[in-house]
Parts: C-alpha cells; sequence; structure tokens
C-alpha cells in the first residue's frame, strides 16, 4: 500500500494603503515605510521609475534619499504597453541582483503608472521567489486602480496580461498631487476607473462624479471635490478585492469593463489607453443593459453625458462586431468557460449573465455609432443607422 499527505496551509495576506502628500519633500517619511512600524532595518533601496517621472521628479528623489543617507539606485525605465514583457521584467531582476537586494529588509520601491508597477511588482515577486515592493502611483488610474491590488502581470504573444501572479505590495502610497503634472486625457484615463466603481456599486459616487468630474479634469484632481470621489472609489475596489483577492470567484464586479478591453487596448489603432478601452467597454455594456431593459432610456443618457464630459470616448473605429464578439470568446475562455459578463441594473448595481449574443453586440454598436459618427467613421457601413433617437434606434434594429 503506498503512502500519501496532504499538505494544507495559509497564507496571511496583509497590505496597506495609505495617502501621503507631497512625497517627495525630504520632511516627508512615507518613502521610508518598511511595514515594521519601527526604525528602519535597512537604509538600502532599489527604485524604479519610468523616464518621465524622472525627467518630472528626478531631481527631488535624488535628493529625497541623499537628505535621508539612504543607500540606493535608481533605474530608470521607458515602458509602454508595447515593451510590457519579460524581457523588461528581466531588465528589473538583473538590478536588483547587482544590488543584491535582501530577501525581507529592503523594499523595492516603484515609481510610476501601472505598466511600470506591473512589471517591477512581477519582477519582485520571482526575485529570490518573492521580496517586498512598495507602489507609488503617478496616474489617476494608477491610484484608483493598478496600484491598490494585488495582481502583477506582463504581456505574452499578443495577449494582454497573460503572464502574471497575485503578489500584493507591502504598501502603496497615494500622492495626488503627483497628479498635477499629468495631461487631460490621462486624467479622463483614470476617471473611467472611478465611472467602473460608480456604475456596479455605488449609485452616490455616480452623482458625485456628474457634479464634479469636469472640474477634476481642468484642475488635474486638485479640486477639493476631488479628495471624496477618490477616497470612496478606492474603498470601493478595496472591498470587493478583499473579500476575493485571489479570484477564486470568476464574478468579479470589477471586471466590469473589462470584458472587450483587453482585445481593444492592444489592437486600437490609433491607440487607446487602458481606461478609454474599458470606457468604451463600458458604453458598449450600458447598451446591452439598455437592450434588455435593465437600465432606462435616461440613465443611458446619464451615463453617455457623462462621459462625454469627461472627454471618454464611447466607440472607437475598430468596433466591429466581428472584433467584438471574438473578444468576448476570449475573455470567457479566461473566466472558465462562462461568460461572466456584468452589465449595470440601474445605476449603481450589476448583475452577471452568461448568454450575450453576436446579435446583441452588433445592435448595441449600431446603436452608439449612430450618437458617435465621428467614432465610428472608419467602421463598416452597415453599423451606422440613419435618424431616430436611441430608443426608436434600439428598437428597431
Amino acid at each position: 500500500m503506498s503512502a500519501k499527505w496532504s499538505v494544507k496551509t495559509q497564507l496571511p495576506v496583509h497590505y496597506t494603503v495609505f495617502e501621503s502628500f507631497d512625497l517627495f519633500n525630504p520632511e516627508n517619511n512615507a518613502l521610508l515605510f518598511d511595514g515594521q512600524n519601527s526604525s528602519l532595518q535597512s537604509l538600502r533601496r532599489v527604485v524604479v521609475v519610468d523616464d518621465y517621472v524622472e525627467r518630472l521628479h528626478g531631481e527631488r528623489i535624488h535628493q529625497y534619499f541623499q537628505y535621508h543617507e539612504i543607500e540606493y539606485r535608481l533605474l530608470s525605465l521607458s515602458v509602454s504597453e508595447d515593451n510590457k514583457s519579460m524581457d523588461t521584467v528581466f531588465q528589473v531582476v538583473e538590478e536588483l541582483n547587482a544590488f543584491e537586494v535582501s530577501r525581507r529588509s529592503e523594499p523595492v520601491i516603484a515609481i510610476g503608472g501601472g505598466v511600470l508597477m506591473d512589471i517591477v511588482g512581477l519582477a519582485a515577486n520571482l526575485f529570490r521567489r518573492g521580496i517586498p515592493y512598495i507602489r507609488v502611483p503617478t496616474t489617476l488610474l494608477g491610484v484608483v486602480d493598478a496600484a491598490i491590488g494585488a495582481k502583477t502581470a506582463v504581456n505574452f504573444q499578443g495577449h494582454k496580461n497573460r503572464i502574471g501572479t497575485f503578489y500584493p505590495p507591502l504598501a502603496a502610497i497615494l500622492d495626488t498631487t503627483l497628479l498635477q503634472t499629468l495631461s487631460d486625457r490621462q486624467i479622463s484615463n483614470g476617471i473611467a476607473e472611478i465611472l467602473k466603481i460608480a456604475l456596479v456599486k455605488d449609485a452616490e459616487l455616480f452623482e458625485l462624479l456628474e457634479k464634479h468630474g469636469a472640474a477634476m479634469l481642468s484642475s488635474k484632481c486638485q479640486n477639493p471635490e476631488a479628495v471624496p470621489i477618490i477616497r470612496r472609489s478606492v474603498q470601493g475596489m478595496l472591498e470587493d478585492l478583499e473579500s476575493n483577492l485571489w479570484e477564486e470567484k470568476l464574478e468579479r464586479l470589477v471586471d466590469y469593463g473589462h470584458t472587450f478591453c483587453p482585445t481593444l487596448e492592444l489592437k486600437a489603432v490609433p491607440k487607446l489607453l487602458h481606461g478609454e478601452a474599458v470606457a468604451v467597454d463600458m458604453a458598449i455594456s450600458v447598451m446591452l443593459a439598455y437592450q434588455r431593459s435593465l437600465v432606462t432610456y435616461q440613465e443611458v443618457e446619464r451615463v453617455y453625458n457623462f462621459m462625454r464630459s469627461v472627454r471618454l470616448p464611447l466607440l472607437h473605429p475598430i468596433c466591429t462586431p466581428e472584433l467584438l464578439y471574438a473578444a468576448l470568446q476570449s475573455t470567457t475562455k479566461h473566466r472558465n468557460g462562462l461568460q461572466r459578463f456584468p452589465l449595470t441594473v440601474g445605476i449603481g448595481a450589476a448583475q452577471f449573465f452568461h448568454d450575450i449574443t453576436y446579435e446583441e453586440i452588433k445592435t448595441a454598436v449600431k446603436a452608439i455609432a449612430q450618437l458617435e459618427p465621428d467614432a465610428a467613421r472608419q467602421t463598416s457601413p452597415d453599423t451606422l443607422l440613419n435618424g431616430g433617437d436611441l430608443c426608436t434606434q434600439v428598437s428597431s434594429l
């Protein structure tokens, strides 16, 4: 009779998300965080920044670590979706190895957008089977989404985030003063992820966005009303992540806007930023919900009008029904064979569906194309409608 052993264990997970403003001011000690609530165990750090951040803040970052007499090495990377790959991960690993980073007491600091944080997180997870790292997002999308979860990933063979792990940071430090240097497009990009949370679980957040979203855009999130909006969005995101951090449950509210999005983001020409691809996905999803009588015509108008007010796209020339249905099929495989397609029920709630059809997608695209003819101009002629309001268009298709 052969022997058999069963091993069962649990891995406790704890990480901190906190605000700290004017991070690179030498009097601010937040970047010295080591998770021990005590004096630093080691005054050594590898700091990885994207090259845009280095151009804007490099001198202050150098001065900060010199002021605190920390031995450090700063690695500047030029990163984008095009080089979000294992090759770039290995660049970070080489730096960690050359600096002989310890396994526990010298957290790597990633300062940049979502792509950079994903790359550094994966490198930290792989190096010495896991070393601590800290995320400092410099984009609005990073603040409300990319920095505060557990996922790390890179693209592979034309597939977005195909190689990745769950590896939470030691901490995510949120400094919205860093958003002052962003372009309007990058602010809009981040607002899309806030809108996602509002549509699926927080009607009051949507109302706040309607009132103050345009001001967030024009002020680069420096208006007083931006603070409670961002905090409410972070809270809503963390609530859903905490109970399902490893995605054991594949029906996730935070997947709203992320069904067609991965394909759109990689294939769109002209390119879409992540939040813009999410916005297009959400616009189509709202129309699908309307076609199923889950939202009213007035609610569709509210969502679309808000998106226009913060310069988010409702459609893109690449959005043919064929491509979108293929994207749905790809996502269905990722969701273990079921569509698990979240659709809004009113504004502030959602349900999951597994039976979205090609014809429904085709009808939705046609309706939006009529509303946004410039965005649809390069799509096939049969995606356009002639005349009539939104209700008439959908009911007649």
